[in-house]
C-alpha cells in the first residue's frame, strides 16, 4: 500500500501523525521535512527566556525519535520539489539524490513563512526573523555572544502584533531595553478595539517597554565601527532614530503557498480546502497555518488540535468534517494578561461594549445575535474566560457528510 505521506515536520504535522496513530498503527506514514525534524513546540519560541529555556532545550526529540514514536519514515534535509496530482507523486531532493515517491494521501502541513519589508540600509540584511527552532538558535546566539554579555541590550522589535509583543514582554522580562516599532496607532490592532488596545500598550509600557507607532522603519544602518555598540541604528519614516543591538523583525506569516500553486491547487490567503480539509485535487489535503478552511485562515494552536483530530478520522476512512468551537487565544504576555476571542472577520455590524476593571477590562463584540467575540484584560477579566466562551457561537458548527 501506498503511504500516506505529510510534508512537513512543525506542530501541524506531528500532531496529525499523532492523531492518526491512535487510530491506525498499520497504515505506512512518512513525513518530509526540509529541516531537521526535532519535535517542539513553536509558541514556546516567544516565551523562551521567561520560561528559563534555551534553543537546546525547547526541543523534545530528534526525527529518529519521532520515526519510532509515530512507526514513520521521517525524511530530514528533504525538500519537496514538485506535487503531481494525476500521477499522486512527489518529487523529493535530497543532497544531490532526486526520486519520485507515489502517495495515497497527501498532507500538506507546510506553514508560513515571515512577511519582509522592504527596508533600507547596509545593516537590513542582518534582521532576524524567529520562525523555527533554527532561527531562535540564531536569535539566542545574538543576544549571548561575548560582546554583549554581561550588559541589558537594546532590542528593536519591528510589529506590535501577538509575537511581536510576546517577544517584547519575554526580552524586557530579562532585563533587556526593549522598543516595538509598528504603523497601526497601538499594539494588536488587528485584534484588540480601541480602548482594549490603549490598556494593554499603557500595562506592558508600565513594565518598560517603550513603543514607536504610527510609523515605519525606513532604514536600518551599521554603525561605522563593528566594535562600535550598539551596532544598528534604525531611521524610522518620521525621523526618529533608535540604537539597537539586536533587530527582530516580527511583523507577521505569509502562508507557504509554492507547492499548492505549482501543483494548481486551489489558493487564497491560504491552500484553500472544505470541511474536510481536502483541496481542490483528490488526495491532497492541508492543515496547520498554511489551510484556509472554509474562508478562516487561523494561525493558532487550537485550531491545528481541531483540524489534526478531524482529519485524522478521515484518513482512517470515516469521514469527519472539521469543528472550529469558539477558541479563544492566550497572548502570552505576563505584564498585561490578555485573552482575545475575535470576533468572525466577516461580520460588518459588530460593536465593541467595554467595562473597566480596577486591574484591566472586559470588552464584548457584540451584533443583533447577541456575543460574538471578547477581549479579557487583567486577571479578573480573564477568570470570565470559560463563561464567556460558552456565550460565543461555532465558527464551524459540528456537521454530519
Amino acid at each position: 500500500m501506498n503511504p500516506i505521506i505529510i510534508i512537513g515536520s512543525g506542530m501541524a504535522g506531528y500532531t496529525l501523525a499523532r492523531e492518526f496513530r491512535k487510530l491506525n498503527s498499520d497504515t505506512p506514514l512518512t513525513i518530509i521535512t526540509a529541516d531537521d525534524g526535532v519535535n517542539y513546540a513553536k509558541p514556546t519560541l516567544s516565551n523562551a527566556l521567561a520560561g528559563k529555556k534555551t534553543a537546546a532545550t525547547i526541543g523534545l526529540a530528534d526525527h529518529q525519535k519521532m520515526a519510532d514514536q509515530l512507526q514513520a519514515i521521517i525524511l530530514n534535509h528533504t525538500r519537496v520539489i514538485r506535487i503531481d496530482p494525476a500521477q499522486r507523486q512527489i518529487e523529493v531532493e535530497q543532497g544531490a539524490e532526486k526520486q519520485h515517491i507515489t502517495y495515497h494521501s497527501l498532507i500538506l502541513a507546510v506553514g508560513a513563512n515571515p512577511i519582509r519589508l522592504p527596508i533600507g540600509g547596509d545593516g537590513a540584511k542582518d534582521i532576524l526573523a524567529v520562525n523555527s527552532l533554527s532561527d531562535y538558535t540564531l536569535f539566542r546566539e545574538q543576544l549571548e555572544q561575548p560582546a554583549m554579555a554581561g550588559r541589558s541590550l537594546a532590542i528593536a522589535i519591528l510589529g506590535a502584533g501577538l509575537i511581536g509583543c510576546e517577544f517584547a514582554n519575554d526580552l524586557r522580562s530579562a532585563g533587556h531595553d526593549v522598543t516595538v516599532i509598528d504603523l497601526a496607532a497601538r499594539p494588536l490592532g488587528r485584534l484588540l478595539p480601541e480602548v482594549a488596545g490603549a490598556h494593554f500598550q499603557e500595562q506592558l509600557e508600565a513594565s518598560g517597554i517603550r513603543f514607536a507607532l504610527g510609523t515605519t522603519v525606513a532604514e536600518v544602518s551599521l554603525n561605522p565601527s563593528e566594535a562600535e555598540l550598539p551596532r544598528f541604528q534604525l531611521t524610522l519614516a518620521n525621523g526618529q532614530q533608535i540604537q539597537a543591538d539586536v533587530v527582530l523583525s516580527a511583523v507577521g506569516l505569509r502562508p507557504e503557498l509554492g507547492l499548492a500553486t505549482v501543483a494548481g491547487l486551489a489558493t487564497d490567503r491560504g491552500i484553500r480546502v472544505d470541511a474536510l480539509l481536502k483541496t481542490s485535487e483528490a488526495g491532497i489535503y492541508a492543515v496547520g497555518d498554511c489551510a484556509e478552511v472554509q474562508g478562516h485562515l487561523l494561525p493558532y494552536v487550537m485550531p491545528i488540535m481541531q483540524q489534526a483530530r478531524a482529519l485524522a478520522q478521515t484518513l482512517n476512512g470515516t469521514p469527519t468534517p472539521v469543528h472550529y468551537p469558539a477558541m479563544p487565544v492566550s497572548v502570552k504576555t505576563p505584564a498585561a494578561p490578555l485573552v482575545v476571542l475575535p470576533p468572525p472577520s466577516d461580520l460588518a455590524d459588530v460593536r465593541w461594549e467595554s467595562e473597566l476593571l480596577d486591574d484591566g477590562l472586559i470588552a464584548r463584540a457584540m451584533d443583533d445575535t447577541g456575543l460574538r467575540g471578547f477581549v479579557l484584560l487583567g486577571p479578573t477579566a480573564g477568570k470570565q474566560r470559560l463563561a464567556l466562551t460558552k456565550q460565543v457561537p461555532d465558527l464551524i458548527p459540528l456537521a454530519a457528510v
